[in-house]
């Protein structure tokens, strides 16, 4: 008989692999992290293929024995792998095999195929993470809205091109963050319930000529539903993707946030002080406290965004089913959760220790007419004149003040420049000048003025709630499912009937 490869897969083969295909191949380092999850799995699998009478009941308890001693080699840290058997998925396999034996071993991967089981596997650890990652969110989100909680009427100044613009609330300008914030769980939470899907027993590509019982996998692994058309399961990452892509807009968010908190805790702006122990110095400079935690997250969006298109990348003009390429789904993935994590942890810290000078926030929100819209807005409702003359009054009015070097807050003297212009004023009309006067004139729906602010504050605490029982009752789902698994395997190794077993 003609020498063939060793190698699980190797009867058709008649060498070994050459050391540089196994070197640049093998994903050990990767799959190493769903090790739990192959392991479940790999359970769910050989339960139901016992139910269905596809193996004996005496080689599933074989090999449920077997995967028991893996499970507690991969709790305790100590299951060997061979990076020459190129993933987890056969390193547990021949695990399986050496203990029970290639004739009860070899039949764990009957009806199944690498293809379906790796798709398994990084769908369970993605859910674990895109909870873990939800959870970070909800702790950012619930800091931004106790630091906002009683500041409805303190004024800080609204910006838009970076110049002043309107006087807001911080209540308002940290809500504003928590509202995009709450998007970014909403998107989260979507694609989680799209992953929330089984693709095992697609097997390669086409399903299997086995009677298995997908619905039956999917309920021990605790999915919501089975991702039915074999093809499309093994060979798309869409919602890898997706995942991404959720992860890359919210570091879009970060970001802009963090570009606040250095902008805003400039000597020139003074309006936040970062804590000490947030922050870091210089080694030439003694005086410097530089905001490098929030200079690092901004940085590292740029990561996340490679991450995206890394995977965006690897599955441009693949043709259908699996293709070697998607191997390289799950670092990008991985990098991006830890990344996430990571970023969403220190940005929270950042948020509950920062300062907020508000006495500053008060001198800059009078400080650069920033309640000149307001006096067009009033000239038209008080005066009936079009909004487009009213604006040209006041940005005459403006000039004429910044000439003379005095503030919007001169009540006195705009009421003179406006008579000069040709519109009457007294200066007792005009104490909505103030910026805290003009905040509380705001009424409009999703306006700064307290009482929107107050209702948007309650909606948002109510919204995040809501998010975190979502998340919460997710997470419960998995791990009653994987409790229901771990009580069915043991079942079985007591000697308990595979057709008499409540699955």
């Amino acid at each position: 008989m003609p020498k063939s490869s060793t190698r699980l897969w190797g009867g058709r083969f008649a060498a070994e692999p050459a050391a540089v295909f196994l070197d640049y191949s093998q994903s050990i380092d990767t799959d190493v992290q769903m090790a739990a999850e192959d392991i479940w799995g790999s359970q769910a699998h050989v339960l139901m293929l016992g139910k269905q009478g596809i193996l004996a009941d005496a080689e599933v308890r074989e090999i449920l024995r077997c995967l028991e001693e893996a499970r507690k080699h991969v709790e305790s840290g100590t299951l060997e792998l061979d990076p020459a058997d190129e993933d987890i998925h056969m390193n547990l396999e021949k695990f399986v095999i050496r203990g029970a034996g290639a004739e009860s071993g070899g039949k764990l991967h009957t009806a199944r195929s690498r293809n379906d089981q790796v798709v398994t596997d990084s769908r369970l650890h993605l859910r674990n993470r895109l909870l873990d990652a939800l959870e970070a969110l909800s702790d950012l989100q619930q800091a931004l809205l106790e630091r906002a909680e009683g500041q409805e009427r303190t004024v800080m100044p609204g910006y838009t091109h970076t110049q002043h613009a309107q006087p807001i609330s911080v209540a308002f300008w940290l809500t504003g963050h928590a509202a995009a914030l709450n998007r970014d769980q909403a998107r989260l939470l979507a694609v989680f319930d799209r992953a929330d899907a089984c693709p095992l027993g697609s097997c390669a590509l086409a399903g299997t000529s086995f009677p298995t019982d997908r619905r039956l996998t999917a309920r021990l692994l605790g999915f919501a539903r089975v991702e039915e058309h074999a093809l499309d399961a093994v060979g798309s990452r869409d919602i890898y993707l997706e995942a991404l892509s959720a992860l890359a807009i919210l570091h879009a968010h970060l970001s802009r946030m963090c570009e606040e908190f250095v902008l805003f805790s400039t000597y020139e702006f003074g309006m936040v002080e970062l804590s000490d122990a947030l922050t870091s110095g210089s080694s030439i400079m003694p005086q410097k406290k530089n905001p490098c935690l929030a200079e690092l997250a901004r940085s590292r969006t740029g990561q996340m965004y490679g991450c995206l298109i890394q995977a965006l990348t690897m599955m441009k003009a693949l043709i259908s089913g699996y293709n070697r390429d998607i191997q390289e789904d799950k670092p990008p993935l991985w990098e991006a959760l830890d990344l996430a994590q990571q970023t969403l942890g220190a940005v929270a810290a950042m948020v509950r220790t920062m300062e907020l000078r508000t006495e500053r926030m008060a001198e800059l929100a009078g400080a650069n007419f920033a309640t000149a819209t307001e006096l067009a807005n009033w000239l038209v409702s008080e005066r009936g004149l079009p909004f487009r003359k009213c604006h040209e009054i006041v940005g005459s009015l403006v000039k004429r003040l910044i000439d003379e070097k005095r503030p919007l807050g001169d009540a006195q003297r705009v009421a003179e420049v406006l008579g000069e212009l040709g519109v009457e004023a007294q200066a007792s009309e005009l104490g909505f000048l103030d910026p805290l006067r003009c905040l509380e004139r705001q009424r409009s729906l999703g306006s700064t003025g307290p009482r929107e602010t107050e209702r948007m504050y309650g909606a948002l605490a109510r919204q995040l709630a809501t998010h975190r029982k979502a998340a919460a009752q997710r997470r419960e789902r998995i791990t009653e499912a994987r409790a229901q698994t771990a009580a069915a395997v043991q079942r079985v190794l007591r000697g308990g009937a595979l057709a008499k077993l409540d699955l």
